[in-house]
């Protein structure tokens, strides 16, 4: 008898082998017709592996993730056929399944690939894909599986299998195609309906400079056209939502070659959008007890030595500043929580002094490879929302509770509600990534899980994502285009308060070591900002946008009564301007909404002879005549809505 328990927790007894399929059959026809992929016992298996023993089942369709990463790493092989039959001699190396996608790396020997022939390989893969070629999996021993590619000449897989275990290797076949690989496949091609190659690019072999460089090639596949219209629907929508396009036009930020590389200069537009953004997050501090604090950019090599950050970054750091004095070494700060640590053992603290909150908008560094910076999602030199708390083991649960309360009021006032928070674990398999003792990681990890059920938090459990120093509560935010992203994180971690020596003095009049969580809700001001720039499309919270009303007088003859509005408008705490530029009215409102302003204010002999202003919204929509009161009473009451208390 074999006993398969599903997700639900019921139970199905078999008495002969049976396969996922098979069971999904015993569940529904109709279901297991989308049934695409599985996992036994935590292992992701194909459809048709016999299950031999108890276990738990979990079946995929494509509307699960695990369910898309298969049908995409299927795609993956099915792209890797098409290019050994478009090109003869090309030599295959790794394709995995991607977030959106997948992509395969392949050595074109003479031969190269550009945007035309693109159409060509879609058209391949699909005649591939209607034969219906069923994925099978079989054994290789290590012997056969380097033979077979050293007779190919393909030095990529060789070294791929040399590090591979005999009596683990395994080969996927379909069609008369074969490729080394560890499983996870749709039953069979025929499922991919639709194939799009999306881009390709330059790779080096297992991401090293130094060794030869591939061609990447990037493809996405769907199960129905429809699909796959709509997501190529939703990437022209992303180019025009593009941070760096947006932050052009709205004149936020720049970048200089002189300055250097990943280190963005905020034009005086952008530089007050981060000021409203710091002072909004700086007023919930406040209230939430914390205290600001600054640090310097700068901090001895030893500092970072002693908080494990420079085995950690130094490689990614900035070269080390020698200073006149012999031996003397500093480091461009990779993190402000050794510099906040210093800032504590300033004092010598009681329990009831504790809790500690000192944040600070602190500017850190990572020497970034030139191939990875973007805009500004990914810098060299970056502005963190950093807060450190140190608190009592007993006091550890409300603060990270406070924590989470505040992480959802930042994102409540900006419109991010789609969002799932990732507590992120150690990896069991690599214990030599972190520092610390096994004890001190158990209670860290029990309380970031305790907290998150008690909050009633949607959360999912990702192992190998921890920090080096301890487990975190990461959110992922989906933005309007469906795409997620990591925003705001909160750390615990009993393990720096033991480098630095950190110790309060507790009710028995014994010293103890404080716990220490790290939080930060906007995680940097440049990705944040460059997120919230694409889920809004420009068009800010009215709270939060630099310029709120813009002002236009039909003629100059009604400049001075736009002066007056404007005067009124800032009166009342509204951020306005007038156009003063001698163009046509049309050009000057096809400008504002270039600009996405949220109000046009409109002005001639009609307003002001009834000393009203016409207003009209972005997007065009007419609000008719009304007083600057009444418009005031409107923009504040529209504030008041998205900015939400705390």
């Amino acid at each position: 008898m074999i006993r398969i328990t599903l997700p639900d927790g019921s139970i199905r007894n078999y008495t002969d082998t049976i396969t996922a399929m098979d069971v999904a059959k015993d569940i529904s026809e109709g279901f297991a017709r989308n049934v695409i992929s599985a996992k036994f016992n935590d292992t992701i298996i194909e459809v048709n592996t016999p299950l031999t023993s108890d276990g738990s089942l979990t079946l995929y369709t494509w509307n699960d993730e695990e369910g898309k990463k298969a049908f995409w790493h299927s795609s993956s092989h099915v792209l890797a056929q098409a290019l050994e039959e478009l090109y003869p001699g090309v030599k295959l190396s790794i394709g995995p399944a991607i977030e959106n996608g997948f992509y395969y790396d392949v050595d074109l020997g003479d031969n190269s690939i550009s945007d035309k022939d693109f159409k060509t390989i879609e058209n391949k893969m699909l005649e591939i894909a209607r034969g219906k070629h069923d994925f099978k999996m079989k054994s290789v021993s290590k012997t056969d599986a380097l033979s077979k590619y050293k007779s190919e000449k393909n030095e990529y897989k060789v070294e791929l299998i040399e590090n591979l275990t005999d009596g683990e290797i395994t080969f996927c076949d379909h069609s008369t195609f074969t490729d080394l690989c560890r499983g996870g496949h749709i039953p069979n091609t025929g499922i991919i309906k639709a194939v799009k190659i999306l881009s390709v690019a330059g790779a080096y072999w297992r991401g090293d400079e130094n060794n030869k460089q591939l061609t990447r090639v990037y493809g996405i596949s769907f199960p129905k056209q429809k699909e796959l219209t709509e997501y190529l629907e939703l990437l022209e929508e992303a180019k025009k939502r593009d941070h760096r396009k947006l932050g052009k036009q709205l004149e936020l930020f720049t970048f200089s070659q002189k300055v250097g590389q990943g280190l963005p200069l905020w034009l005086p537009k952008g530089a007050a959008l981060r000021a409203r953004l710091e002072d909004f997050l700086k007023k919930a501090q406040q209230k939430a007890g914390y205290e600001m604090v600054v640090t310097p950019h700068i901090g001895q090599k030893e500092l970072y030595i002693t908080s494990g950050h420079y085995a950690k970054y130094g490689e990614d750091s900035f070269q080390p500043i020698k200073t006149p004095k012999e031996d003397e070494e500093f480091l461009l700060k990779p993190m402000n929580c050794p510099h906040h640590c210093e800032i504590y053992n300033n004092n010598q603290w009681s329990y009831k002094d504790l809790p500690k909150r000192f944040a600070e908008f602190g500017t850190v560094y990572r020497y970034e490879q030139s191939g990875e910076l973007h805009g500004l999602t990914r810098v060299r030199g970056f502005t963190q929302d950093d807060a450190h708390l140190f608190c009592t083991p007993d006091q550890l649960d409300q603060e990270f509770k406070n924590v989470i309360d505040l992480v959802l009021y930042v994102f409540g006032s900006l419109g991010f509600e789609n969002f799932t928070a990732q507590v992120s674990l150690r990896d069991p398999d690599n214990p030599d990534k972190y520092i610390g003792s096994t004890e001190n990681w158990e209670k860290a990890e029990q309380a970031i899980l305790t907290a998150t059920i008690d909050k009633g938090l949607d959360y999912v459990v990702e192992y190998g994502e921890a920090a080096f120093y301890g487990p975190k509560l990461d959110f992922m935010v989906k933005d309007a285009l469906g795409r997620k992203w990591q925003l705001g994180t909160i750390q615990v971690d009993y393990n720096l308060p033991e480098r630095f020596e950190l110790t309060y003095k507790g009710s028995d009049n014994e010293l103890h070591r404080p716990v220490m969580i790290h939080r930060a809700p906007f995680g940097s001001m440049e990705r944040f900002v460059a997120i919230l720039l694409e889920h809004t499309a420009g068009n800010f919270p009215l709270w939060l946008i630099p310029d709120q009303v813009i002002i236009l007088s039909i003629s100059e003859k009604y400049e001075k009564y736009a002066q007056k509005v404007l005067n009124l408008l800032e009166n009342n705490e509204i951020r306005a301007l007038v156009d003063h530029r001698s163009e046509t009215m049309g050009k000057k409102i096809r400008d504002a909404e270039m600009q996405k302003i949220p109000y046009m204010i409109i002005v001639g002999e009609n307003e002001e002879n009834e000393n009203k202003i016409s207003v009209r919204q972005h997007g065009g929509e007419d609000l008719g005549m009304i007083s600057v009161k009444e418009f005031s009473n409107l923009v504040k009451k529209e504030i008041n809505k998205t900015l939400k208390q705390f």
